[in-house]
């Protein structure tokens, strides 16, 4: 055998197992997506909003990234999606409108740009050399502290604005539901 020549993983060795792991985190984003996207009911919608954040977190944690991955669970998951829960709880029952565009092109149109767009990127991908990056850092909460205390500064104050806005905007989706 060819000692230059390198096989692919099994789906049984520990490599094929990640790599099967790591579909099932992009599945389940995927699919959490499309819950959120196409579902009838808005608490439907965001039980895939959260299913959605999971596997975004799942692939954070892929990337050996674990604090980054808690902090998606607890910040999108915890704060974002549970608070519009409630916004959506306590306002008022509206009738059910369809709105959007409507016709019979809408939907094979729609398809056939997903179709090209998912082909392009997957024809990129395939075609391009993957080189490994180098550590940069640890990856450990004091190094990412620091950072986002010093050099990130001015995007993690974004962050709690974005934050702050969203929970502004379900009391106020609540208060609204409350005076019907």
């Amino acid at each position: 055998m060819n000692p230059t020549m390198v096989t692919s993983p099994s789906l049984f060795s520990v490599d094929g197992l990640v790599g099967l792991v790591f579909l099932v985190m992009i599945a389940i984003t995927i699919i959490g997506g499309l819950i959120a996207c196409n579902a009838e009911r808005l608490v439907r919608a965001v039980a895939g909003l959260i299913v959605c954040f999971v596997g975004v977190a799942g692939i954070y944690f892929y990337l050996n990234s674990p604090f980054v991955s808690m902090m998606q669970i607890l910040i999108y998951v915890g704060a974002v999606a549970v608070t519009i829960a409630f916004a959506i709880m306590l306002a008022a029952p509206e009738e059910s409108k369809k709105m959007g565009p409507s016709g019979i092109l809408i939907g094979p149109l729609g398809f056939v740009s997903a179709a090209l767009l998912a082909g392009g990127f997957s024809v990129l991908a395939l075609r391009t050399e993957w080189i490994p990056m180098a550590k940069i850092s640890d990856g450990s909460i004091k190094a990412i502290g620091i950072d986002l205390l010093t050099r990130y500064s001015m995007v993690f104050e974004l962050i709690s604005i974005v934050l702050l806005i969203a929970i502004l905007g379900a009391l106020v989706i609540a208060r609204a539901g409350r005076q019907s």
